[in-house]
Formats: structure tokens, C-alpha cells, sequence
């Protein structure tokens, strides 16, 4: 039997430690630009199962996380109106690293740098199992998706679009 590769603790792996979420490991080749595409291929999970963690911003340039499926795209436009802003976008990758330290390609939505709102795509809620970034590229964790809502306050929103 192969043995595993050891992963260190990441700021998400020590949050969820600290508020006792229980979460499976998954550890893959990172290729850049591969996305959760990439990821879901090299594990063998449902592409729709990989959460990618999307840091975005509103009009007065306030950050929030938007978690959405591997296979969808968010439609800024629901989701702003879903907020209540004007607009909603992505934030260029530099401004994304301040506001969670991590790197794009390796962002959680745990053990962010700063507190920010959380947005979760409903339909997210209602897989048995996610995966997502764990805060390193190349490393998924697999938990229950009821923690989104439980652990951070992710707020379910309908905002996902074919890509």
C-alpha cells in the first residue's frame, strides 16, 4: 500500500482543527491554470462536487467569497442583485492574496486574513460531500457541505450559470 503525502497544516486546516470539522485530505499534481477542472480529474471526483473559492468585490471594493461549482461560472450580475449591490467582480489575483493570504490557485474560504462575507451557489447545499481548496495548490479537503453555512455563514444565493 502507497503511503500518502504528508501535507503540513495551513491556516485552513488549523481553523477547522480549532472549531473541531472533521475533514478528509486529497492531495494532486497542481498544474497552473488547470482550475478545479484539473483537480477533479486527477482525484477521479465529480467535477461538479469541486468547489472553487472565488474572491470578489463589491462596488466600494468590499471582498467577499464566492463559492461555486467546478462546472458552473458566476453570473455577477444574479449575484449582485442577490446582495443588493450595484456590481459585483472578480478581484485581480494580488488584491485576492491580501485579502485571504493565500495564493490564487490555493485559496480557501477558511482561516481567511480578514473576515469577509461568504456566498455559497444554494445548489452547493445540497451535495453529500464537497471538495475544496484546503490553502494550498494541489491539496482539496472533503467535508459535509452543511460546515459552509454552520462554521462560516455562508449565505446560499442562486447565481450559477453554464460556463
Amino acid at each position: 500500500m502507497a503511503k500518502s503525502p504528508h501535507v503540513s497544516l495551513t491556516p485552513a486546516t488549523q481553523w477547522l482543527r480549532a472549531h473541531g470539522i472533521a475533514y478528509s485530505e486529497h492531495v494532486y499534481d497542481y498544474v497552473d491554470h488547470g482550475g478545479a477542472q484539473r483537480a477533479a480529474q486527477a482525484l477521479g471526483l465529480p467535477l461538479h462536487a469541486v468547489i472553487k473559492t472565488l474572491v470578489m468585490e463589491d462596488e466600494a471594493r468590499r471582498p467577499l467569497l464566492v463559492l461555486m461549482h467546478g462546472d458552473r461560472e458566476v453570473s455577477t450580475r444574479r449575484l449582485a442583485r442577490a446582495l443588493g449591490a450595484r456590481q459585483i467582480v472578480p478581484c485581480a489575483p494580488d488584491v485576492a492574496q491580501r485579502h485571504t493570504g493565500y495564493f490564487v490557485g490555493g485559496t480557501s474560504p477558511f482561516g481567511v486574513r480578514k473576515p469577509m462575507p461568504v456566498v455559497v451557489e444554494r445548489s452547493v447545499l445540497t451535495l453529500d460531500r464537497l471538495y475544496i481548496n484546503g490553502g494550498r495548490r494541489g491539496y482539496l479537503l472533503g467535508l459535509p457541505p452543511a460546515v459552509l453555512e454552520s462554521a462560516l455563514g455562508a449565505q446560499a444565493v442562486d447565481c450559477a450559470v453554464p460556463p
